[in-house]
């Protein structure tokens, strides 16, 4: 039964076991009708007399009412201003421990002699307090610079995993709330914060350099019991608390992480006390915790030899092994995690060492170990996090019972929004192997892989987000990386290639990395994430927050191409064409990546980077430089518009234009082909408005060429391939695009699934023919393409003009055996549901549009219909031409 009041309450904050906010949170819900434009608000804060006020909306509306203060609690309604109109059921929210008012030291572990990055131990921090017994309730607040865990009375805090999370530290800390009412007890109680360097003091990325943020990790705590009286007493971490090493002898989120239960805790101490002085603000995230959100037993064992035993999950993800069995005390286990198993079914991580000319490779290592103390312990590892599908774990002189072994997968706790199935099993589990491959590596911020690297590169959730948002609410989380990305960036605008970036590359311009660092495609994340988050939910917000950054990264952009050549273009005429000084082809970038490898005459695939890399990182990549600059311009003007922005607006817009003229005259033939003459050129001037409408065509038609000639095989990277089947689609070539998802022989998606994967694979033949893995095997940027299944497959988009889905567009592209296909998309107006099925020669669509959302059904034979809200269902004959008619 559908609702007759609002409902769906919620506010812009993250939390735990509760919603936990800052002084002005953001109220949003769901309204059952269309027309409810005015609202009541009704508070009731403390538990004091309600207050009541007007407001206009229903998305992110700002709190009505006066600041609130630290540790406020909020139970909220809210109904339609009409009087007859229900309420709402009540929400409730609290106000986390605001930073100024804050009292607790800052306080860090006495550490012996350094062990070096890698391989420091976890400390424990304790601190001892006292209770009446008339306390009602109590909260725990914490945060830490490194990664901690918390007991109160050796009960353990909270649900969540990786506190306080990954963020630029220098500038932004977030804390943790926690109700810890039922682990207090009258008279004496003690809170221990086991930490460790985390992301803080850790290794960062494939060649395990030391994280810059600081050399000192610390935390901070205070615990607030409120009394039946209503005081609040506080008792906080100071010079009283004491430092010991914990039973965990080392820690690091990249390498792993070892337990010692027979050594215990020992070597207790007085805590340092103001050892972090420069301290960031402490504040609290948008995002959902990180948490383990589901168990999975071995899906086989396999005893390679006395001892040995390589245990295989059946699914690729993020998180750490389980073990409840350790054997008698004394026993040692050693457990090594990876994604992939050789040809005698051992492990193998040698296709996620890391190479670099000049210097000695980095050995890839994943690995947990355990000594066994008294009988009934546990071993979980929480101070480290893993990427695998496969264990192999190492015991002497003691059997591994396999009902002990459990996979725990961890990631952000994002709600789901979006669902797909058909009649086509392989499009089924291309959907299913890219959204596992979104959850891996959603681990507090958007990583590349979570292995090898494990960092959030701008470029990877650039070309994911649009799909991201179609699987998962991922407002929250992407605000709480955009701040980061902002936090990052350069003086001079240019964005890091990755953020947080544990680098610290904006203060060290003279590394050569930094030379790496504005490439479009990763830079213009800055523009392009926001702006997806704004059309996904209709959040403003989160185009006024970032809109400096973007306006200084698309500013240096336009100055890089004022005042930088490309060498060849030099040589080719020392005086450039005027046009030329919107041309961004003289400074770094990445370029397409990753697309499909070459062969050599003797059939081995060219890794053009390790091949010649002089070559690879002075080619011309103007054409993708320019692309982007003109769509970042392009979507800067549209920004600047809707925050009232009007001479930037006009700039922009004008920039936009003078852009697309250059790279028109640069790269742009007169017959409709490109200089580069690549698909991903064609799919990039097509999906960006860089073609004239009247040489599109000819542009399609040269596309659909170049896939023919690669046999029908497609030829894009790492920037072009969301955007392929979609351009190929809205052409006129649905079918070419569904002959390349149907495509089996590599490169393809339905390869990766031919040969087990899990999860989408970073390179297009992460598993050759020989069965030899290469490169990640969990990077879900080419994932992208179940956008495709989403928008034309199932046919449900937005319109071109609509925000948070006001305005949608149901229109199926149905593929060649494609009988049905139906799916949903929660937003924020509510669920979206849809289905079609095709039966002698006709199909049905069925649709259910909620309040506030209106949608045009397209046929295929191109009869329209108006509807919403509400429910439709209808049916037409498929036209003669259609692929799906003509298969039957």
């Amino acid at each position: 039964m559908p609702p007759t009041s609002p409902y769906a309450l919620s506010v812009d904050s993250g939390g735990d076991e509760f919603t936990v906010t800052g002084a002005r949170p953001r109220l949003s819900w769901k309204n059952p009708d269309a027309t409810a434009l005015r609202n009541v608000v009704e508070a009731s804060i403390d538990d004091a007399d309600p207050v009541t006020a007007e407001v206009t909306g229903h998305r992110f509306v700002e709190w009505p009412f006066g600041e609130l203060r630290s540790g406020s609690r909020v139970r909220w309604r809210v109904r339609p201003e009409t009087l007859d109109a229900a309420w709402s059921e009540a929400a409730t929210f609290e106000v986390g421990l605001l930073d100024q008012d804050w009292t607790a030291e800052w306080i860090s572990p006495v550490e012996g002699s350094d062990p070096g990055y890698g391989q420091r131990p976890s400390h424990l921090l304790s601190g001892r307090f006292a209770l009446p017994d008339d306390v009602v309730s109590a909260r725990l607040y914490a945060t830490a610079l490194g990664v901690y865990t918390a007991t109160v009375n050796g009960c353990r805090v909270g649900r969540d995993e990786l506190a306080p999370g990954s963020s630029s530290y220098d500038r932004t800390l977030y804390a943790q709330a926690y109700d810890v009412t039922a682990a207090i007890v009258p008279g004496d109680n003690l809170v221990e914060i086991e930490l460790s360097d985390g992301w803080y003091r850790g290794q960062v990325g494939a060649f395990r350099l030391p994280a810059g943020w600081g050399t000192t990790t610390a935390a901070r705590v205070e615990l607030h019991a409120r009394r039946s009286d209503g005081t609040v007493q506080v008792f906080t971490s100071d010079r009283t608390w004491s430092s010991a090493r914990s039973a965990t002898t080392r820690a690091d989120l990249m390498d792993g992480q070892t337990v010692d239960f027979s050594a215990g805790v020992h070597g207790s101490t007085p805590v340092r006390v103001g050892a972090v002085p420069d301290a960031p603000p402490i504040d609290w995230s948008p995002a959902p915790p990180v948490r383990v959100l589901e168990s999975r037993v071995p899906a086989s064992v396999l005893e390679l030899r006395d001892g040995v035993w390589v245990v295989d999950f059946g699914q690729n993800a993020s998180g750490w092994i389980r073990l409840t069995d350790l054997g008698t005390p004394g026993t040692h286990t050693v457990i090594e995690y990876g994604e992939y198993v050789d040809a005698g079914g051992d492990l193998s991580t040698t296709h996620l060492d890391s190479k670099r000319r000049g210097s000695e490779d980095i050995v890839f290592v994943q690995r947990d170990e355990v000594i066994a103390g008294a009988l009934g312990e546990v071993f979980e590892p929480r101070h480290t996090v893993h990427g695998f599908q496969y264990a192999r774990i190492t015991r002497t002189g003691a059997p591994l019972d396999a009902a002990s072994v459990t996979m725990q997968i961890l990631h952000t706790d994002l709600a789901p929004s979006g669902s797909f199935a058909s009649s086509d099993e392989d499009l089924n589990r291309l959907h299913e192997i890219a959204r596992w491959s979104f959850r891996g590596n959603a681990v507090d911020v958007p990583t590349d892989c979570p292995t090898r690297e494990r960092l959030a590169w701008t470029g990877d959730y650039a070309v994911f987000a649009p799909t991201a948002t179609r699987l998962y609410d991922v407002l929250g989380f992407t605000r709480k990386w955009l701040r980061s990305v902002r936090d990052d960036q350069l003086d001079d605008g240019r964005i890091a290639n990755f953020s947080p970036d544990g680098r610290r590359i904006k203060h060290h311009l003279d590394d050569q990395f930094a030379m790496m660092t504005g490439s479009a495609g990763w830079g213009d994340a800055i523009v392009s994430v926001p702006w997806e988050m704004y059309t996904a939910y209709g959040d403003r917000e989160v185009l006024a927050e970032n809109y400096d950054a973007m306006t200084r990264w698309v500013d240096w952009a336009l100055s890089s191409a004022r005042t930088a050549r490309h060498h060849a273009r030099v040589q080719a005429s020392p005086e450039p064409e005027p046009f030329e000084e919107y041309l961004w082809d003289g400074t770094f970038h990445w370029g397409e990546w990753t697309e499909p490898r070459m062969r050599n005459a003797d059939g081995k695939r060219i890794d053009p980077i390790a091949h010649n890399p002089m070559a690879w990182f002075m080619a011309d990549k103007g054409e993708v430089g320019t692309a982007y600059l003109h769509r970042s311009a392009a979507t800067l003007a549209r920004i600047a518009t809707i925050l009232d922005q009007e001479a930037d607006a006009a700039r922009y817009a004008d920039t936009a234009r003078r852009v697309a003229d250059a790279w028109r005259a640069a790269y742009l033939r007169e017959d409709g082909t490109t200089v580069t003459d690549t698909q991903a050129a064609y799919v990039r001037a097509l999906s960006f408005g860089l073609v004239p409408e009247g040489l599109r065509t000819a542009a399609v038609d040269r596309l659909v060429e170049l896939i023919r000639v690669a046999g029908t095989h497609l030829g894009t990277g790492f920037l072009a391939t969301g955007d392929l089947l979609p351009v190929l689609a809205d052409a006129g070539h649905a079918d070419v695009a569904y002959e390349l998802l149907a495509q089996r022989t590599a490169p393809s998606w339905l390869y990766m699934i031919d040969r087990g994967a899990t999860t989408i694979w970073e390179d297009w033949e992460g598993i050759d023919e020989h069965g030899v893995a290469h490169d990640s095997l969990n990077h879900y940027s080419k994932g992208a393409v179940i956008r495709f299944l989403h928008t034309h497959t199932l046919g449900l988009r937005q319109d071109a003009d609509s925000i948070a889905w006001e305005n949608v567009v149901i229109a199926p592209v149905p593929g060649p055996g494609v009988t049905w296909a139906r799916g949903t998309h929660d937003g924020p107006q509510g669920e979206i549901a849809v289905e079609w099925v095709i039966e002698d020669g006709r199909i049905r669509i069925s649709a259910d549009i909620p309040a506030g959302t209106t949608a045009r059904i397209v046929f295929p034979d191109g009869t329209t219909r108006d509807a919403g809200p509400g429910w439709f269902t209808e049916s037409a004959a498929l036209p003669a031409s259609d692929p799906v008619s003509a298969s039957r």
